[in-house]
């Protein structure tokens, strides 16, 4: 029935500040941009591997609870080729990132870091 993940879907509080952090920190490539006045929302959609964000602002919307073990989706998780190289980027524009681990289970070396709603999300090296 399901055959993979097509998008996950963002709500930031501001807008440009996630435009920027999504597409000129993350590198994501724009795919569409469309402000829909009716709604003073805009939708940003955001190519990942072959899948995709979309990004969305809306006019204050309320605050969501984003603690690591919540009820509900815990994190996006992003695979990254050299963790070591990514973890300096993002350093490098300002995020703050946890120490690197390895998972106990696959051996792969992982982080987290946040977005600037504090969205928890992941880097997971290949």
């Amino acid at each position: 029935m399901l055959t993979k993940v097509h998008h996950a879907a963002i709500i930031c509080s501001d807008y440009e500040t996630s435009k920027n952090f999504y597409v000129n920190i993350l590198g994501l490539r724009v795919i569409n941009e469309v402000y829909r006045e009716e709604r003073d929302s805009y939708k940003l959609d955001l190519e990942i591997g072959n899948a995709q964000i979309e990004l969305f602002s809306f006019p204050n919307p309320p605050e969501r609870p984003s603690y690591p073990e919540a009820r509900g989706l815990r994190h996006l998780a992003f695979e990254v080729e050299n963790i070591e190289e990514t973890v300096l980027h993002l350093e490098k524009h300002g995020v703050t990132v946890e120490p690197v681990r390895v998972d106990e289970w696959t051996g792969k070396r992982f982080t987290f870091f946040s977005d600037p709603d504090s969205l928890p999300l992941e880097l997971y090296e290949r």
